[in-house]
């Protein structure tokens, strides 16, 4: 992002409205997989879903007049696919069938956490500051009381909450790993392109995880629901398309953090949703944990704004890294 782009600001009702976009649709997104997650099995739901969104993208931007990636750019996709779409949003729609939708929005929360460790760790960001190392602390003891608080809100495989919390933890550790990959190593010409590049790759690998996870026989085409069908197309239309394409217009018009802030939104989103629509009740430990894990992720994206003026950012920066389903 140039310093031109962050100081010739557009109109503050359409930065609000596509930030809106964010805050609902993104924060939405956890109880549309649930509702999704009673007729289609995890990973053949989100191959589909992404194989649907990245084709339809890739070809409308190609027929548009865009130059064919390479094969360097499609190595690049495939590494981003596999830790974003695969590990990301494949196992946190995994992790759904064991705990409910607003507690993995909640443990989700904790990707900015793991890129200012690892982008620390890996020298592409600074040091954290004193107001990052509050909230990195503050958000483990947020995991910590989500993850043993005893639930019983209803989920899809019930008696194994534990499953769930470390697959949707294991998400967040490989979302942020894509992350930082495609902010190193971003894939050229039109970022849309590159986007959905990184779909297909991670459907087709979120394909072949369904087949071996065995859910072919368990998939049954005649057997879903009106509900489950909106659901999925819910998920396609406004996760894939129009909430992504919001933050990448952000990207281009504002500051990174401001943009990050769904990151502590979502999860409220989430978990207020999921209460007035899935029954998942909330108690004293949870909410305990919940607010924790957001004043944390909240120290963490806005205690390590930069004062300074502005550098051009990473053309990798407009690519799917950062962004939550």
């Amino acid at each position: 992002m140039s310093a031109t782009a962050v100081s010739a600001r557009p109109a503050p009702v359409l930065v609000g409205a596509a930030l809106l976009a964010l805050y609902l649709i993104w924060g939405s997104t956890y109880l549309a997989t649930k509702t999704a997650l009673t007729a289609w099995p995890p990973f053949l739901l989100s191959g589909v879903r992404y194989l649907l969104a990245g084709g339809v993208q890739y070809a409308v931007i190609r027929l548009s007049g865009a130059a064919a990636p390479s094969r360097q750019d499609w190595a690049r996709a495939a590494v981003v696919g596999i830790c974003l779409p695969l590990f990301g949003n494949g196992g946190t729609t995994f992790s759904q069938q064991y705990i409910p939708s607003g507690l993995a929005a909640l443990l989700v929360a904790t990707v900015p956490m793991f890129l200012a460790v690892l982008g620390w760790w890996s020298g592409l960001t600074p040091k954290p500051t004193a107001k990052v190392m509050l909230g990195l602390g503050l958000g483990l003891g947020g995991m910590y009381l989500l993850a043993s608080t005893k639930t019983t809100a209803p989920v899809l495989i019930p008696g194994h909450p534990g499953i769930g919390v470390v697959a949707v933890l294991l998400a967040a550790f490989m979302w942020s790993v894509g992350s930082l990959y495609s902010k190193k190593n971003p894939i050229g010409g039109s970022p849309f392109l590159g986007v959905g590049m990184q779909m297909i790759c991670g459907g087709f690998f979120l394909l072949i995880a369904g087949l071996l996870h065995g859910e072919a026989p368990r998939f049954h085409l005649g057997g879903i629901t009106p509900k489950a069908w909106f659901a999925f197309a819910y998920l396609v239309t406004f996760g894939s398309w129009i909430a992504f394409s919001a933050y990448i217009w952000l990207l281009r018009v504002v500051e990174p953090a401001l943009a990050g802030t769904y990151a502590f939104v979502n999860p409220v989103v989430a978990v207020l949703l999921g209460w007035a629509f899935a029954g998942e009740a909330l108690n004293v430990q949870m909410t305990g944990g919940a607010l924790l894990i957001v004043l944390a992720v909240m120290l963490v994206v806005l205690g390590g704004r930069k004062t300074s003026a502005p550098q051009p950012a990473p053309a990798g920066e407009h690519q799917l890294a950062d962004v939550e389903d």
